[in-house]
């Protein structure tokens, strides 16, 4: 039988089952053909693919796409059936080969109260009535981090249990669409989406699999990514959509670029210096870091891929040096939680890095790991599922792993994290 305990924190119970014990399941279908039908039955001039990022202290940036031109406005309230405000924005397609892109809207709104839903109609005031939460001003906060999702039944199961969290903002590290060339996936993608990415702030940065690039054929990297994927990248003082960072309620997030220049002359190096330099740690006492390649793994896949091991080596002072409290990443398809570490050491002044490649992709999972667990690997498992970060005030927040076949309530791994600026040695 698993060993199991349970745990009272914060109200809610904490399942801890050994993952050694824990029989995954069998791979699930794509959802692609059954979303090509279902925007196969969206009308030409009806907003779909909505979604929302951050943009600013009190501004959010609504995204969406319909096939014929529309007005690229935005009427909002805070009241159902409202059309308090109203704000205009641009439209911009694409091509990629014999592919082109839908009209893709982008719009800013607010200034917006925290802590509170507005309503809003893309287009026009007859179009199909939305709603999304602000996220709260101050601590608590909760975030969901979701890596490398795809478009498969894993990843609906993975949103399915996201859309039960009540989380405030979702952190994704890169890979979103797995589209790899065939554009009409991404549309798919932001079909699948949708319904949570229009109703809470999603924060992306891109994977290896937003490349997209051809050889000979096509020299552009990102095109799909950058046109459907706008960032606050310009409001945190970075020239490109592929590194930039934001604030939210206490905490300042760095969301960095695996596959943009990183060396100690880039753009992206000098834009991180710069960055963590105006941290003001007193306003945003929690500083994370998103990413795509991991710094860390355990994992048999993916070793020794220079975006990981060169990165590491030319960024990984500046995290340590600023007192980063952890590193998010994905693209290794399975759960892997460090201890604080440093230059592959534990170190208590080091961020927790934490791999969360497994949203549900069709690539299936990563399933081994290196043979004996080094010391600074504190939990591993090969399972679908999600993360969330709950931060409580400016000291402590909790983090916890769900994996797919359980009830959201239940996570599989948990820790308390303390962050480095409340740590005597580390301040």
């Amino acid at each position: 039988m698993a060993l199991k305990s349970l745990v009272l924190v914060l109200g809610f119970a904490v399942a801890i089952v050994s993952a050694a014990e824990y029989r995954r399941p069998p791979p699930r279908n794509s959802l692609s053909r059954s979303l090509v039908k279902e925007l196969d039955d969206v009308d030409s001039t009806s907003p779909q693919q909505v979604h929302i990022s951050l943009s600013g202290e009190n501004n959010m940036r609504i995204s969406w796409i319909t096939s014929d031109p529309t007005p690229a406005v935005v009427y909002y309230g805070t009241s159902p059936g409202a059309n308090t405000f109203s704000a205009n924005g641009s439209t911009n397609q694409y091509k990629y080969l014999l592919y082109k892109s839908g009209e893709i809207h982008n719009a800013i709104i607010g200034p917006l109260n925290r802590n509170t839903v507005y309503y809003y109609r893309c287009g026009s005031t007859s179009s199909p009535e939305l709603s999304f939460k602000t996220p709260p001003s101050t601590f608590p906060i909760k975030f969901s981090v979701l890596g490398d999702p795809g478009q498969t039944e894993w990843t609906k199961t993975t949103l399915d249990h996201i859309s039960k969290s009540d989380y405030d903002v979702l952190l994704l590290p890169g890979d979103l669409s797995y589209a790899d060339f065939y554009q009409p996936l991404w549309d798919t993608f932001g079909q699948l989406v949708q319904p949570l990415a229009s109703a809470r702030p999603w924060m992306v940065t891109h994977g290896n699999h937003e490349i997209e690039k051809i050889p000979v054929v096509r020299r552009e990297k990102f095109t799909s990514y950058n046109a459907r994927w706008v960032m606050p990248y310009e409001e945190s003082g970075s020239s490109s959509n592929l590194y930039y960072s934001f604030e939210v309620a206490g905490v300042h997030v760095i969301m960095l670029g695996s596959y943009a220049d990183f060396g100690p002359d880039s753009d992206q190096y000098r834009w991180l210096q710069s960055d963590l330099g105006k941290v003001d740690r007193s306003k945003t006492p929690w500083l994370i870091a998103v990413v795509h390649a991991p710094w860390y793994s355990s994992n048999e896949a993916h070793q020794g891929e220079y975006e990981s091991v060169g990165m590491k080596k030319a960024m990984e002072d500046l995290l340590y040096k600023a007192r980063v409290d952890a590193v998010f990443a994905g693209h290794v398809h399975a759960y892997e939680r460090f201890v604080r570490v440093y230059k592959d050491e534990a170190n208590e002044c080091g961020p927790v890095y934490i791999n969360i490649g497994d949203g549900g992709n069709r690539e299936g999972l990563a399933s081994r790991y290196m043979d004996p667990q080094p010391k600074v690997s504190g939990f591993r498992e090969p399972s679908f599922g999600h993360g969330q970060l709950l931060v409580v005030n400016a000291t402590h927040a909790l983090w916890s792993w769900h994996r797919n076949d359980d009830d959201v309530a239940v996570a599989s791994d948990h820790i308390w994290l303390t962050s480095l600026l409340s740590v005597s040695n580390c301040s």
